[in-house]
């Protein structure tokens, strides 16, 4: 049976949707069994035959000859099977394929059959949407904005063929959205539900700069500077600890690039967020003086290597700077380097009359 207009639909809607012709054909083959069985009395014994090249379907409900038909949904007689297929000799007990002519189908027949596409594409969609976002998992992706919420902010966003929402806490740096407007976004992680597949999207996750700095600085990229951890809170700061695997290659430098036009460029497109790169070291003193910059330290002593913890000493016209505004810069040190940081003024006293006050203490907790 020449269908040409149902495979011309069925390619139109591969083209369109992603979904492969070979999944629809098994969506309708799986429609025409339903049908067939609440028609035909619950025979779905259903031989399926499609062949796209020449747009043809065939369908034929497997039945059994008999002397005497008692169920006719079942079986047919030996005249009968016959006339259905003169060029083969049958026998009793013989299975003969009937040629079946799907608009002959019920109504209610039919009606179930077309749910059960419907289900099928629905299916084939969130299939399609859910293999998109899991190729795109730790990337940044730019995003065309569909819509934004007067009243919660949240954007509506299309990736490739499919949407997310992009929170207002998510937008860091994007100012006001507008319908239109081509948005940067990192896929931090894809969930699957009852809803559906959706991704987590974001622009204050860690890995937003790390993958930033590494399209902008090509010694990133090329793996000659590694980028051992990132510690942020975003839309206010961001330490980010780099090393070189190449003695002639400055990590740092690389990553400012000439004239400070890489980090630059990453800082604008946070909306001016703070930037503080430091090399990595293997030496946990030096690593945690680094952390701890642009706060000049004196010295760190280990206090409990297997709990992770340090007391750092500064000048005391550098423990405001070591602290940080409400001790983000603190707080940013432990999570960058993983160490719980007791910081103190080289004098021991925090203020006047004051010693016997308690040492500020970043904890190295996850955000």
């Amino acid at each position: 049976m020449i269908n040409k207009e149902l495979f011309e639909a069925l390619r139109m809607f591969e083209k369109e949707k992603d979904i492969p012709m070979d999944y629809m054909l098994q969506q309708i083959q799986k429609a025409i069994e339903i049908a067939c069985k609440s028609y035909y009395g619950g025979n779905e014994n259903v031989v399926f035959k499609a062949d796209p090249e020449k747009s043809s379907l065939d369908v034929k409900l497997v039945k059994t000859i008999v002397e005497e038909v008692d169920d006719p949904n079942f079986e047919v007689t030996l005249e009968e099977a016959a006339q259905i297929n003169k060029r083969k000799k049958f026998e009793i007990g013989d299975e003969i394929e009937v040629p079946l002519d799907p608009k002959r189908l019920g109504r209610i027949a039919v009606s179930s059959a077309r749910n059960v596409i419907r289900q099928g594409i629905r299916a084939g969609e969130k299939g399609q949407s859910l293999l998109e976002f899991q190729s795109k998992l730790g990337e940044i992706v730019t995003a065309t904005i569909e819509r934004v919420d007067m009243k919660t902010g949240v954007a509506t966003i299309k990736i490739g063929k499919s949407t997310a929402m992009l929170p207002k806490v998510e937008q860091v740096g994007l100012g006001e959205l507008r319908e239109g407007d081509l948005v940067k976004v990192y896929i931090a992680d894809v969930k699957d539900n009852e809803r559906g597949p959706h991704a987590i999207i974001s622009r204050s996750h860690p890995g937003f700069v790390r993958r930033m700095f590494e399209k902008e600085v090509p010694e990133i990229f090329d793996g000659v500077v590694e980028i051992k951890a990132v510690s942020r809170e975003a839309g206010s700061r961001t330490k980010m600890a780099v090393v070189s695997n190449n003695p002639d290659v400055d990590a740092i430098g690389a990553c400012i690039g000439p004239k400070g036009a890489r980090v630059n460029a990453i800082v604008s497109e946070l909306g001016g967020e703070k930037i503080d790169i430091i090399e990595y070291s293997d030496d946990p003193q030096k690593y945690i003086s680094a952390a701890l910059s642009p706060a000049s330290v004196i010295k760190v002593d280990i206090t409990d290597e297997e709990a992770k913890s340090c007391k750092a000493t500064v000048p005391d016209d550098q423990l405001s700077l070591a602290i940080g505004n409400k001790g983000q810069n603190a707080r940013l040190a432990a999570r960058l380097t993983g160490w719980k940081i007791d910081i103190r003024p080289e004098s021991g006293f925090y203020g006047e009359d004051e010693d016997d006050e308690p040492a500020q203490t970043a904890e190295q907790t996850e955000e």
